[in-house]
């Protein structure tokens, strides 16, 4: 049962981290752009992906 939960919880978490990578897009442009600095946004999707699908097997 906590199994589901865990999987339930990381796929929102998951879902979270691509709704907020999405919606900072432009502003990461806009940052590499004029700053030359990189936001990490999609190290966090990629990390939070790797652990849904971890806790599925």
């Amino acid at each position: 049962m906590f199994d589901r939960i865990r999987t339930a919880a990381l796929f929102g978490l998951h879902q979270a981290a691509v709704a907020v990578g999405i919606s900072l897009f432009p502003v990461a442009v806009f940052v590499r752009q004029h700053l030359g600095i990189n936001l990490p946004i999609g190290r966090l999707v990629e990390t939070t992906g790797e652990a849904y699908e971890n806790a599925e097997e």
